[in-house]
Parts: structure tokens; sequence; C-alpha cells
């Protein structure tokens, strides 16, 4: 029996090709249903199998976010931003995977996809940076008409559901990471349904997750059909936010005007998508708009003297 490691064996080997799963819990489950669909490059070519996530994965992923919540708000800011930091190393070690990932998923050459994962690692180190500089833009110190002290405090909402961009510069991995890591930088927990036509570098980001001390549940990934994850996350009642970055405009399930009646009927918060999503430029300088969209107000009253 030949040696299969020998050269002239080398040529005929077959590649192991990568089975994705989804990222619930900080667990890596197949979806419920047991079913794939196919992602291909922007050619048509065939690049992998993805899980095709269902409503009931999606509510496993939101009862997973909502048994993080207490963890992850609670902890001290200085260690969300530990642990984002942690993340930023992660991807960094991986670059040249999800150079590859983007490059084929995005349609661009290598540079360009290189220059892209290299933005969203300095995004993560950007919002590492925030975690515990938020206070001090979104509370203060209120004056008052008595013998009182009046403080606003901001508190992270909860369960965010978040649309990741489909289309835009960068949509694949830096929009993920542009709408992912303002979310939990607030102390929130995210549900994200991916790209649909572009996955793999938002499942494989998973993987990078999983080793960066990000308690479980905190970020969770589910891959699919958009019109059938956006729904249950929009209509879900343990959702206490949606961040609808990558909704269409256009009527329909998964559109942004539907997604939003349906998110009405809970009361929650909605951070709209841009006019033309297609138009999104993910490499622009972040702004705190999303660190601040999922933040509540609390106001403490204090008695002075006691």
């Amino acid at each position: 029996m030949s040696d299969p490691t020998s050269k002239s064996d080398a040529t005929a080997r077959l590649d192991v090709f990568k089975t994705y799963k989804l990222f619930v819990g900080g667990k890596f489950p197949r979806s419920e249903s047991g079913r794939v669909y196919e992602v291909t490059d922007t050619k048509g070519n065939w690049l992998a199998n993805a899980p095709l996530g269902t409503r009931k994965d999606t509510r496993d992923a939101v009862a997973a976010a909502r048994k993080a919540v207490p963890g992850w708000s609670g902890a001290t800011a200085y260690n969300r931003g530990q642990i984002l930091y942690r993340v930023a190393e992660m991807l960094q070690g991986r670059r040249e995977q999800f150079a590859a990932e983007v490059a084929v998923s995005e349609g661009v050459g290598g540079k360009k996809a290189a220059a892209l994962v290299d933005a969203a690692i300095d995004r993560w180190v950007w919002y590492a940076g925030w975690t515990d500089k938020i206070a001090q833009i979104a509370g203060a110190a209120n004056p008052v008409a008595g013998p009182y002290f009046n403080l606003s405090t901001p508190e992270p909402t909860g369960v965010v559901g978040v649309v990741a961009p489909q289309t835009g510069t960068g949509h694949s991995l830096l929009g993920l990471v542009s709408v992912i890591a303002p979310a939990i930088a607030a102390g929130n927990t995210v549900v994200v349904a991916t790209s649909e036509s572009a996955p793999l570098p938002a499942l494989s980001l998973g993987e990078v997750l999983a080793t960066s001390d990000l308690p479980g549940g905190v970020v969770n990934v589910i891959s699919g059909r958009t019109a059938d994850i956006a729904p249950t996350l929009a209509s879900h009642q343990d959702v206490n936010a949606l961040d609808l970055a990558g909704a269409v405009a256009a009527d329909g399930p998964g559109s942004a005007r539907a997604l939003e009646a349906a998110a009405a009927d809970t009361l929650k918060r909605v951070l709209r998508p841009a006019l033309d999503p297609a138009a999104e430029d993910w490499t622009a300088a972040p702004g705190t708009e999303r660190l601040l969209a999922f933040l509540e107000t609390k106001t403490v009253w204090h008695p002075m003297g006691v």
C-alpha cells in the first residue's frame, strides 16, 4: 500500500472540506432541522454548505442570550474591554483564513480582503477601548432644586437581535463586527442573523469568539434565510431591541417595515437601517451611535447628607 503522504500521491489527495455550524450558547450545534444550504462565491462557484437555521434555532439562541445577560451586564466595564481586546488578538492570529473567506465571499482581491480583515481587528480594539468610557458620555450628574444628588447612568437594554449587513463595502466581516461589537461593549447580549449570501466569515467568527474568554451566550450566530430568522427575532418577547442593519427597504417578510411592525407589539427599541444599505461603507470610521442605541438610562435620587 502506498504512503498517502508521499510526493507521488500528493496531487491525488482530496481536500478536507469544512463543515460549518451555528454558534449558540458558546457551543457549535448543527441546525435543528439538520439541513444546510449551498454558499457560493460571487461567480456562482460552490464554496461550502452552511447550516440552515430555523425558528427553533433562533429561539434557542435567544434563550442562551437571555441566560447570559446577568453575568455579562454585571461584569465590570474594564473586564468587558479585556475580552473584546482578546477577540482582536485571536482574530489577528487567523488573519489569513479570514482574508481568504472575505475575498471569496465579497469577490475582492487578496490585498483588499486583508485590509478589510485588518479593519475588523482594529474595530474590535476601538470598541474595547470604549467599554469603560460609555458612562462618561451617556451619564450625568443632574442639577436639581433641592437637597438631593440626581445621577443618570446608562444600563444595557438586554438581548439585541441583529440582522447582519447583507451588502455594502466590507459587509461580510467588517460590517458584522461593526454591529456586534458596540452592542456587547455596552453590556448587551446578541443574536445575529448572518448575511444570507456570505455567512462564512460570520460562522468562522464564532470559532474566534469561543476561544476569546467571551462567556457562552453573549454572542449567538445563526445562518440561513434572513426572511425566516429575522421575523422570529422581531416578534420574540424575550428580545429587547433590534438592529436592522441588513434589513431591506422593500416590503416583504424580512423587510425593515415588516420587522418594525412586529417589534412594535413588544415595544422593542429599533435601530433602523440606512436608506440604501447597498451603499453602506462599513470601512468608514465608526461613531458612538451604535454604542448608545441599546442603552437605557437609570436616574437615581439620593438625599444629601445621608
